[in-house]
């Protein structure tokens, strides 16, 4: 694991970044030492490496989710338009039926347009639907894992698969359980100065 400012200048929210170890995005504090689901087994298996054939400076690339279905690339380069000249906009579809998947990347000229479409752009409300800006993670974070390999960040509680990191489900500090003595030594600490207000009074 490394910090982020050792990748890039960016200047990113992510406390922690994934090098060959999958297993702290499946952990609210990033402490597991053991997989806890099947996808974070899958991940720790992948032998995953970044499409060659992304075009693009992934600095300038900003990654959006929980788009409408209604959503085209044309309403996104609408909206997206108003923090910088676009490059370019990719709206990700089945191969197949050729239905939107609700993500899309947009390539800004330059890095601070990028900045400012995460800054500005999350939880912006498009086609009814509050979406989900941040900076693409591909070919930035080291030892990254998309999703459907049991990596990626964000999920649903209700998948159990939860995976966190990421700016919708940051890491958390590890909680750190008191024993029985010091629960008493802070009970007692409380009871004092409760006492000692009540007498000021």
């Amino acid at each position: 694991m490394t910090n982020c400012k050792n990748v890039h200048s960016i200047e990113c929210h992510w406390l922690l970044l994934i090098i060959d170890n999958c297993l702290v995005i499946g952990s609210i504090d990033g402490t597991d030492t053991e997989p806890h689901d099947k996808g974070i087994i899958r991940a720790l298996n992948a032998n995953y490496k970044s499409n060659y054939k992304v075009k693009g400076i992934p600095e300038n690339t900003i990654f959006i989710a929980r788009l409408s279905r209604r959503t085209t690339e044309r309403s996104l380069k609408h909206e997206f338009s108003k923090f910088g000249k676009i490059i370019r906009c990719r709206l990700i579809k089945d191969i197949i039926t050729n239905f939107s998947l609700r993500y899309a990347f947009i390539e800004y000229e330059n890095e601070s347009n990028a900045k400012l479409a995460v800054k500005k752009g999350d939880k912006m409300i498009l086609d009814e639907k509050i979406i989900l800006v941040d900076f693409e993670c591909e070919r930035l974070l080291p030892g990254w894992v998309p999703r459907r390999l049991g990596g990626g960040f964000g999920g649903q509680k209700e998948s159990g698969q939860l995976r966190f990191g990421g700016k919708d489900k940051p890491f958390v500090k590890p909680i750190n359980l008191m024993n029985e003595d010091e629960i008493k030594n802070q009970y007692d600490q409380k009871k004092t100065y409760r006492e000692t207000r009540f007498k000021n009074r």
